[in-house]
């Protein structure tokens, strides 16, 4: 029999799923780790947390199932992206790993679209200067902490730096290194011209191959350790929202989906490097090789359901403990008695600053219309529809350019909420799906792998015979209505707050 691992490096944990050649699951495993956030707007881990948890859930994958390793023919890797990991001459870890939600580098946005210019650092990356990406973290820790700068050798991002740990090899792929602020998008390349620019040194930084492509093998001291066999090819895997599209099926024109985890992600793919002149949105290279997407990105989706959940709501905490079952269950519940529009009441979810359409580290969470009459249950919805509100921002975008979007799947841990997606259906004026497979990310790292080995003919073929539609959410034409009366207020009320959002941040 023959099998393989698809191994997912989240913000909260690692989840390593094992799939036998019919994709289906055989075992998996996950390791939960911290999050630290030393100053306001911070957000740092430490990579050796990933290390551990790569390994031990491979370790425990195999022993649950009983499969030999030798009879594992490929590992795929997803991760999140934009992480900084910065590693010295003997491949030790220097500083903390700056993550995807760290936002303290607006003045190194301003600098690198000062040394670039606004207009092509857009047109070579797609995108322009971002807080997330992993540019203006090297250039905060040149600025902040040189002799950390003097002392890396090496920059990887999270799921790489797994990848080395695994084969020993320095390697990404086009999809997670779109997000490094560094790659020429359209070309699918390290940009020579951005590096100069930036004085940041090509030798710091991986050989690039294509998602399916082989980037290494499992070195011995791994394969004791593990259960694996040494010389286990380990393929270039993707992005998690570039592995989340491939396992949800998003591989061909027209196709979309919506993922809400601790960020959140409207994705379409395309065949052409569109790109929006006004950098709302984000065109990456996609896993599938000579393909692209387009994303726009709410930084607190989940993260605001997470958040309200642990600070205010420990009675659904406790009665889920008492009955056996999920919080959110409940939670999810109780909000979907409340009408559409919460009672009239709106919430932002900047919670971590925002990414599409803002563009803007200073906003913060905010509730409008918070009166006497409003329960916990009006809280929690409002929470979900303020979400729901900015993955419309990202759906209009994409519509704006041209992309096309009707076939919309639902992904993440906010995708198995149906009151969820039914707020993106209605809000969308669009059917939203769901996929059989709730593995996203694990599941398209796995596809990934098995095209590297040649188990599969390519990634489009493999998804059209294992990717199979479950749940679908018809949109309500009455709810379409009144949420878009909502959404304009919700847009409105940004403009509105934005110069105070400025303020608030000089205090």
């Amino acid at each position: 029999m023959e099998y393989i691992i698809g191994l997912d490096l989240g913000t909260s944990a690692t989840k390593t799923v094992l799939f036998d050649r019919e994709l289906r699951i055989v075992a998996s495993a996950s390791r939960e780790y911290p999050l630290s956030q030393p100053r306001n707007g911070w957000a740092e881990q430490n990579p050796e947390d990933w290390q551990d948890a790569a390994l031990e859930t491979i370790r425990e994958v195999l022993g649950r199932s009983g499969v030999s390793g030798r009879d594992v023919k490929s590992i795929g890797l997803s991760g999140q992206m934009h992480g900084l990991v910065m590693l010295d001459g003997d491949n030790q870890v220097i500083r903390p790993a700056i993550i995807w939600c760290d936002q303290r580098t607006g003045a190194e946005c301003e600098e690198i679209t000062r040394r670039v210019g606004a207009e092509r650092l857009i047109e070579i990356t797609a995108n322009p200067a971002l807080t997330g990406f992993t540019a203006s973290k090297i250039l905060w820790v040149r600025n902040h902490e040189p002799e950390n700068y003097a002392r890396c050798r090496r920059i990887l991002l999270p799921k790489d730096y797994v990848r080395l740990i695994l084969t020993g090899e320095y390697a990404t792929e086009v999809s997670d290194a779109s997000g490094m602020q560094l790659l020429d998008v359209p070309g699918r390349c390290w940009s020579r011209e951005v590096l100069d620019k930036l004085d940041i040194d090509p030798a710091l930084l991986p050989r690039v191959y294509e998602s399916p492509e082989i980037t290494g093998a499992v070195l011995p001291e791994v394969a004791e350790r593990t259960g694996l066999a040494a010389g286990t090819p380990v393929v270039g895997g993707a992005g998690d929202n570039a592995a989340a599209a491939v396992g949800t099926g998003v591989v061909t024109e027209g196709r979309a989906f919506t993922t809400i985890g601790t960020s959140g992600v409207v994705y379409a793919h395309t065949a052409r490097p569109a790109i929006d002149p006004r950098g709302r949105v984000h065109t990456f290279c996609c896993a599938v090789p000579g393909c692209w997407h387009v994303m726009g990105v709410t930084q607190g989706a989940g993260l605001s359901l997470q958040w309200f959940r642990n600070q205010f709501c420990q009675d659904y905490l406790s009665e889920a403990e008492r009955q056996g079952t999920d919080p959110y269950a409940l939670m999810d519940q109780d909000a979907g008695a409340v009408p559409v529009g919460s009672r009239r009441l709106i919430y932002l979810p900047y919670l971590m600053g925002e990414r599409t359409p803002h563009l803007d580290p200073h906003c913060r969470g905010t509730f409008f219309g918070l009166s006497a009459i409003h329960t916990k249950a009006d809280l929690i919805r409002a929470v979900m529809e303020g979400v729901s509100y900015s993955l419309a921002d990202c759906f209009d975008i994409l519509r704006e350019m041209g992309i096309p979007t009707g076939d919309m799947a639902a992904c993440g841990g906010g995708g198995t909420s149906a009151l969820w997606r039914q707020m993106l259906a209605d809000l969308f004026g669009c059917p939203v799906k769901t996929v059989a497979s709730r593995e996203g990310p694990a599941l398209g790292a796995a596809i990934l792998a098995g095209v590297g080995a040649g188990l599969f003919p390519s990634v489009e073929e493999a998804c059209a015979r294992f990717v199979r539609t479950d749940k679908l959410c018809q949109p309500d034409p009455e709810n379409h209505r009144v949420y878009r009366n909502y959404h304009s207020l919700y847009q409105r009320l940004y403009r509105d707050l934005k110069e105070d959002y400025q303020a608030l941040a000089q205090l």
